[in-house]
């Protein structure tokens, strides 16, 4: 179907290679179209494109075809978590075809997401905690080593770590991951032993030592105070530092039987603290700079209760965004008291 470009969506696809008058290629053939492409197209004086008609059941209200092809990846991965985590709790050891037959094209697939606030929205579920924190883990792992200028290779590797992280949990007691209160210092001992299981596993599985160390590292600290070898800055892999950013990110802002979750960007701002001393600055400060901008135009649900939308990173507080309410503007760097207690997907 022919259509001008200002009629454009984000979601649709182009049918076909997209040239400008000068015969410049713009766009391949397939492209999925969101701001940052039809913002090319415009600049290079296209006007029309010809994108797919696809025979879908129409969408749910507000969510756009690239939150569905989304969701149905995030899907996929945690089934098949699901499946490996049980095979390795069964045999001690999994299949690494079939991880790789999961994620490879799930992890491709990222690179057509823009929007990661959208897509760690999307994943805030209350169910299986171990399997969704695992793919959020895998995901942001992922796109941290993308925005570091890792190799295509080598962001791959780091998201399959990061999606393994917890698999030595499979050995720990239900009970245990799943108790409601405070845990005994002997139940945390315990608890801390996922990360050397973890890493057996892996190692009995795949002939890949990074993603075994990642699984033996991620709770490492540079300070020391991390576990289970206390081991201190120099001798963190680099996919473990990255691995620890995205697994504390995502265990903060999420629900589980012992923790509220918390919202995005107070979170953001607690790990841009532990960059000084507990967590690697390059991976927090990569992390912040790529996220921060996909909160502008969410609306927000006020600590006030009013409802607005995020319109501008306030350049003197990042985590205090510009928010606009009915028509007028409220500074959250200038009123203190007021604070963004949730972000809404739509």
């Amino acid at each position: 179907m022919r259509v001008h470009v200002t009629d454009l969506k984000p979601g649709d696809y182009l049918k076909m290679d997209t040239f400008n008058s000068r015969g410049l290629h713009v766009l391949p053939k397939g492209s999925q179209l969101q701001i940052e492409e039809i913002a090319k197209l415009m600049q290079h004086g296209v006007d029309y494109v010809d994108i797919e008609v696809l025979q879908e059941e129409p969408a749910p209200s507000g969510r756009s075809s690239v939150i569905q092809s989304a969701s149905r990846n995030f899907d996929t991965m945690i089934d098949g978590f699901e499946s490996v985590y049980m095979e390795a709790l069964t045999k001690g050891s999994f299949n690494q075809a079939v991880v790789d037959d999961i994620l490879q094209p799930s992890l491709d697939s990222l690179d057509k997401h823009k929007d990661v606030v959208s897509l760690l929205l999307l994943l805030d579920r209350e169910d299986n905690y171990t399997y969704n924190h695992s793919l959020q883990v895998g995901m942001l792992s992922y796109y941290i080593a993308t925005w570091l200028g890792y190799s295509k290779k080598e962001c791959y590797e780091i998201g399959r770590a990061g999606y393994l992280i917890d698999i030595g949990k499979c050995r720990i007691s239900p009970d245990l991951l799943n108790k409601p209160g405070k845990l005994t210092a002997a139940e945390f001992d315990e608890v801390k032993l996922h990360t050397i299981y973890g890493y057996e596993i892996i190692r009995n599985s795949m002939d890949d030592p990074y993603t075994a160390l990642v699984a033996l590292q991620h709770h490492e600290r540079e300070d020391g105070s991390g576990y289970p070898h206390n081991l201190t800055k120099d001798d963190i892999h680099p996919y473990s530092q990255i691995a620890a950013v995205a697994d504390i990110y995502s265990a903060m802002t999420s629900k589980r039987i012992y923790q509220s979750k918390q919202e995005l960007i107070s979170v953001l701002r607690e790990i841009n603290s532990l960059s000084f001393g507990k967590l690697n600055g390059k991976p927090v400060q990569a992390f912040i700079q790529h996220l921060m901008p996909n909160f502008i135009g969410k609306r927000v649900l006020l600590s006030t209760g009013d409802v607005g939308v995020i319109i501008m990173n306030n350049p003197l507080d990042v985590f205090r965004p510009l928010v606009q309410i009915e028509g007028k503007f409220l500074d959250l760097a200038r009123e203190r008291k007021i604070a963004v207690v949730e972000i809404y997907m739509e």
